[in-house]
């Protein structure tokens, strides 16, 4: 991450600050990072103000000139805010409307008294999954967090326990599974076959989630035991209520954007004609901002209103609900700016060039090569789309099963251990209430297990289809 959407990738294709020869960059690319992480750590200085310095530092070490290297930045900064702050702000007020109304508290008491402690961690894999499949991974994880947090809390589960299989089922569809931004671009890249593309990547998703969600979050909550942080938890309101909205209507609200994102996947795929005055609608109905603007407005009357609400208290609800959320934005925003430094410093080009001479399988040449773009960038689509640039001449004589594999690996790579140039890796720090050090023993490696369970799936499957 970050997961970016189609209209950032456009962002990033800038042409480079700085002329640096590669030796350079990759120094320029450790101070940065290494700035970061020290400013946090040991300084404890605030992740915002430390990604601003860590970016500056970047491209002074890199020689571009500041005035260059603070545009890149305030670039990326606007750039992922416009692309993620809306939509979390958004998340923040129908999260807080499912909460207020009793919505959440429906929902969770449901869980629980259906599934029981033993199932939750598969539970919560599956409905991220379910929910994951059409949408953003950002836009997941503004639904699920109030479930994830609630669920933690009412069932006295250690966080990671239950957050760690909701993060693995969400990633591995980014990462994997069309129609998300940067598998639909590697298949074109490639020309591999969108159907069969989707049908393995199913089969190499359903053991990557498994792995790094489920069986993976046993150890986790040991290494990390913590609890939900009081200040992001919805707090239970429905015991002062005298009613709240059912389950059936609760659910689908929430459901709702998901659906509306689904609708507009299946039409691109069913129609496939930008021109089409159909696909038009559905491209705007199906919108993350359009889905979740709706969502909102639809549960100020199916939550709000449902649960007795006034419209005063209602709109002091959705006022109430994105003070808290201030701080999230700008330390995402600011690692978006330090992520478009990396890429406006011509780091991704640089390891596009060097890997063009390794001599090694296509399969893992791809993975690799999304990689080593991932872990300079913190982009997954970034990483993608250059891994699919790069190896798609390999591509013309593969068969059908084998160039969707190369979608495949490539997917994989991208996702490989998100850390401090990424922002989902302070999306997930700050929702969750973890230091740096915690994110990097759970978020990090949940994301690498996904990654090389997914190119062993991919390596498997090459031998026998």
């Amino acid at each position: 991450m970050p997961h970016l959407s189609v209209e950032m990738l456009a962002a990033d294709a800038t042409t480079p600050i700085t002329t640096a020869g590669h030796a350079q960059l990759g120094i320029a690319v450790l101070a940065g990072i290494a700035v970061i992480v020290l400013l946090i750590t040991k300084f404890k200085l605030h992740a915002f103000l430390s990604l601003i310095i860590g970016s500056l530092v970047l491209g002074a070490v890199a020689g571009a000139p500041l005035d260059k290297a603070i545009a890149s930045f305030s670039t990326g900064l606007g750039t992922t805010v416009a692309g993620t702050g809306v939509l979390i702000a958004l998340g923040a007020v129908l999260g807080k409307l499912l909460a207020d109304s009793g919505g959440a508290d429906q929902i969770v008491d449901t869980i629980l008294a259906k599934a029981g402690r033993r199932a939750m961690p598969w539970a919560m894999v599956l409905i991220a999954g379910i929910i994951g499949l059409p949408i953003f991974f950002e836009v997941g994880i503004v639904l699920l967090i109030p479930v994830v947090l609630l669920v933690a809390k009412r069932g006295n589960f250690s966080l990671m326990r239950i957050g760690i299989p909701a993060l693995a089922g969400l990633s591995v569809m980014h990462g994997l599974i069309p129609p998300h931004p940067g598998p639909l671009a590697a298949i074109d890249a490639v020309k591999a076959n969108l159907g069969v593309t989707l049908a393995l990547g199913v089969v190499i998703a359903i053991p990557a989630a498994i792995i790094a969600g489920p069986l993976f979050s046993r150890y986790v909550a040991r290494w990390v035991d913590i609890a939900p942080p009081e200040k992001m938890i919805p707090q239970r309101t429905s015991d002062d209520l005298q009613k709240r909205p059912g389950f059936g209507i609760t659910v689908a609200t929430v459901l709702l954007p998901v659906v509306m994102m689904l609708a507009k996947a299946l039409v691109d795929v069913v129609v496939d004609n930008p021109a089409h005055t159909v696909q038009r609608i559905f491209d705007v109905v199906g919108s993350p901002l359009i889905a979740l603007l709706t969502a909102v407005v639809v549960a100020m009357f199916t939550l709000g209103r449902a649960a007795g609400f006034t419209r005063g208290r209602i709109a002091s609800t959705v006022e109430s609900s994105l003070g808290p959320i201030a701080g999230v934005l700008l330390i995402v925003g600011a690692g978006g700016g330090f992520k478009q430094t990396l890429v406006d410093s011509g780091v991704g080009q640089m390891i596009l060039e060097i890997s063009k001479d390794w001599n090694i399988s296509t399969l893992l040449l791809a993975w690799l090569i999304a990689v080593t773009i991932r872990l300079a960038t913190g982009s997954a689509t970034v990483a993608t789309i250059s891994a699919a640039g790069l190896v798609a001449p390999l591509a013309a004589d593969m068969s059908t099963t084998h160039s969707a594999l190369l979608v495949l690996a490539v997917g994989a790579g991208s996702l490989f251990f998100s850390h401090v140039n990424d922002a989902g890796f302070w999306m997930v720090k700050e929702y969750f209430g973890m230091d740096v050090g915690q994110t990097l023993k759970t978020w990090s490696v949940m994301e690498t297990l996904i990654s090389v369970v997914g190119i062993v799936g991919v390596l498997l499957l090459s031998l026998v289809v």
